[in-house]
């Protein structure tokens, strides 16, 4: 970033810069012209539009970081780009459990890491080449408690020593000027220098995207899926704790699952329970290890939903009682759910073709009960299969 950028974001740190920014917490940027003009009118008009900036920011920030985000400090690809405040935790949580006690964030970006890392009593060496983020982390670093536990420097992360450093985290860059980037090689730094420096500290993690192919997961690495929520948001590569596993964890929860390397489950006929794991679980190929908790089999071989005869409950699978199985008809579909008076209608699909919201088109759904219906294969078969999750009432069979 240029020096103009980091004098805007500097003014924000005087007094006159915090006051404006207090100000603007539950501002709505519907009404950002009037408000802009407002402030004009007793301020620079730089400073003003910094702190307009910073605080549509700080709103966007606040779904990954809750109230922290209204004392942090974010540019637009740090908003972006950062961990999600959970994920980072868990991460932070396993470092100090390791034992870390001091840590290199190379490629630090606005301190997304660098915070709850620091939180958890390890003290961090955060690095980015850019002047405008480091001085971001160093006030997010302030504005936190936590200045004595962050150094930044401002460096390629490529010309670095992790000197004194007992472990290495890399999030390198994944997007570019046309949108995110697949490519590992492509990834800034690439991921085979990221993998090198993590192979010369005693434990490192490198943050990579989920969708990750697992022919690009060195083998000396364990490699970890997080999902939160039941949404996953990355996969990380640990070096130094268990390589050649992999691994599902689910938050909030933190419950994780290494994979026990188990065949591929068999096929089987739709029982009554349907079961749909956990996205995380999905990304690491261990789709096999809920079937053997559930004592179950897939419904069909390219299909990750697992069905068996008995319930059972299980934090890496979303259990479904399946009261039909029908070929896929929606005009049978609709038919069946105005007998059933299903009005609110939740529409899974796995390997079909069809919208969820084409389905709820042309179905019309109305009356009191709700159900889910999943739009998938069978056997190969395009079908149909309306249940209801664990524990609710849903319609009564026909």
């Amino acid at each position: 970033m240029d020096g103009v950028e980091l004098d805007a974001f500097s003014a924000l740190l005087t007094d006159e810069g915090q006051s404006m920014l207090a100000s603007l917490r539950d501002y709505d940027p519907a009404a950002e012209l009037a408000t802009a003009t407002r402030l004009r009118r007793e301020h620079d008009a730089g400073l003003v539009a910094a702190a307009l900036t910073q605080a549509r920011l700080r709103q966007r920030a606040a779904v990954k970081f809750g109230e922290d985000a209204y004392r942090m400090y974010f540019t637009p690809d740090g908003v972006e780009q950062s961990t999600r405040a959970s994920v980072a935790r868990h991460r932070a949580e396993r470092f100090a459990a390791l034992g870390v006690r001091r840590l290199a964030d190379l490629c630090c970006g606005i301190g997304g890491d660098a915070v709850p890392l620091a939180r958890a009593g390890v003290e961090v060496l955060a690095v980015d080449r850019s002047p405008l983020t480091c001085a971001v982390v160093r006030a997010n670093a302030e504005a936190l408690g936590l200045a004595g536990l962050i150094e930044v420097r401002c460096a390629d992360v490529t010309e670095i020593a992790a000197d004194g450093c007992d472990a290495v985290f890399v999030d390198p860059a994944r997007r570019g000027g046309r949108g995110r980037i697949f490519d590992p090689e492509a990834y800034s730094p690439p991921l085979s220098w990221a993998v090198a420096a993590a192979r010369k500290a005693p434990l490192a993690a490198l943050k990579v995207a989920p969708g990750i192919p697992h022919e690009a997961v060195p083998e000396d690495a364990e490699a970890e899926w997080v999902s939160d929520h039941g949404d996953v948001k990355e996969a990380v590569l640990w070096f130094g704790t268990a390589p050649g596993t992999r691994r599902a964890t689910l938050l909030p929860s933190g419950a994780t699952l290494p994979a026990a390397g188990l065949p591929d489950p068999q096929v089987r006929p739709v029982g009554r329970w349907l079961y749909e794991p956990d996205g995380a679980v999905i990304r690491a190929h261990m789709v096999a290890d809920v079937a053997a908790r559930v004592g179950g089999g897939l419904i069909d071989p390219t299909i990750a939903y697992v069905t068996s005869d008995e319930q059972h409950t299980t934090p890496y699978a979303t259990a479904y009682e399946i009261t039909d199985v029908l070929p896929f008809n929606l005009k049978r579909l609709k038919a069946l759910l105005r007998e059933r008076e299903v009005g609110v209608l939740t529409v899974k699909k796995r390997g079909s073709a069809v919208e969820p919201e084409e389905v709820r088109r042309r179905v019309k759904p109305q009356g009191p009960h709700a159900a889910t219906v999943f739009l998938t294969r069978v056997a190969g078969a395009p079908s149909m299969l309306l249940g209801s999750p664990a524990g609710t009432s849903g319609p009564a069979r026909a």
